[in-house]
């Protein structure tokens, strides 16, 4: 590749997070054939300048970069199965959510077929394509990476994992995870402060400077779980750790305790096994070895 113009790309899938994909590539001088099982998707981008395929066939056979973003792995296979034969030669680019082993399967399966395969978590909302904060995780074919990666930044920060095609899908829902935990926790706060006519936004405004300021220690833990010794650092015991109380104001306004007891009974799992002085970060071992 050598310069943006001479990148021919195929887009399959124009959801709200193709679209976006796809309308980065139109507006960066890429030449873009997109293709969607509803047309209705399909005018805006070519009112910006991409081609309309209409036939999965025909945007492959457009483009010697494919780009999946579909709704699951199953509807990967159902898209691509009948064009396979098309694909050797070209690079499949897959920033459809899977899992792991649902990756490495692709990626197996691009290969087997002569395809270059990269494997992309795009850590975004729709919105933040092509803007600051934007990060895109790749793992798979290393050249791929190298050749494609001036496109792929054009979404976000693009970073390469490896030649495993399933690391990037294990970093994608690894950070999902501690962003809808963190979620669920603001939304038990502000369900804990609505019967004291505490609208959630202006929870929302007190919740969002704290819980930026909390991260620091994301490192710091990270190095003691690393490390294996819970007694090291500046770390609040699991004794005192107790969420009680929080449990108990639930309880008292009526709400659910769900989100907390999660929390609670790792922590209690490890002090009821002789753990409770040491510290927070111990309840790793809780989530690593599940009971039963």
């Amino acid at each position: 590749m050598t310069t943006h113009d001479t990148v021919r790309v195929g887009v399959l899938g124009l959801g709200e997070m193709g679209s976006a994909l796809a309308t980065a590539l139109v507006d960066a001088g890429h030449r873009t054939t997109v293709w969607n099982r509803s047309a209705d998707r399909v005018p805006p981008l070519v009112q910006r300048g991409a081609t309309a395929a209409t036939t999965v066939r025909e945007a492959v056979l457009a483009a010697d970069l494919v780009v999946v973003c579909l709704f699951d792995a199953a509807s990967v296979h159902e898209v691509l199965d009948p064009v396979a034969d098309q694909l050797a030669g070209r690079t499949l680019v897959n920033v459809t959510t899977t899992s792991p082993e649902q990756a490495a399967e692709i990626g197996a399966w691009a290969a087997a077929h002569g395809a270059a395969h990269l494997d992309g978590g795009i850590m975004a909302v729709p919105a933040m394509i092509g803007h600051q904060g934007a990060t895109v995780l790749c793992s798979g074919s290393a050249s791929a990476f190298a050749e494609y990666r001036p496109l792929l930044d054009l979404w976000g920060e693009s970073t390469y994992f490896g030649d495993d095609p399933g690391l990037a899908s294990l970093y994608d829902l690894a950070l999902l995870a501690g962003m809808y935990v963190m979620f669920a926790g603001f939304l038990h706060g502000a369900a804990m402060v609505a019967g004291a006519g505490v609208s959630a936004k202006e929870f929302a405004g007190r919740a969002a400077p704290w819980l930026s300021a909390t991260t620091f220690a994301f490192e710091g833990l990270g190095s003691i779980v690393d490390g294996g010794d819970y007694t090291v650092g500046r770390q609040q015991s699991l004794e005192f750790s107790d969420l009680g109380h929080i449990l108990a104001a639930s309880s008292a306004r009526g709400i659910s305790t769900e989100v907390v007891a999660v929390v609670q009974n790792l922590i209690q799992r490890q002090v009821d096994a002789g753990h409770g002085r040491e510290g927070f970060a111990r309840i790793v071992e809780s989530i690593k070895h599940p009971v039963g």
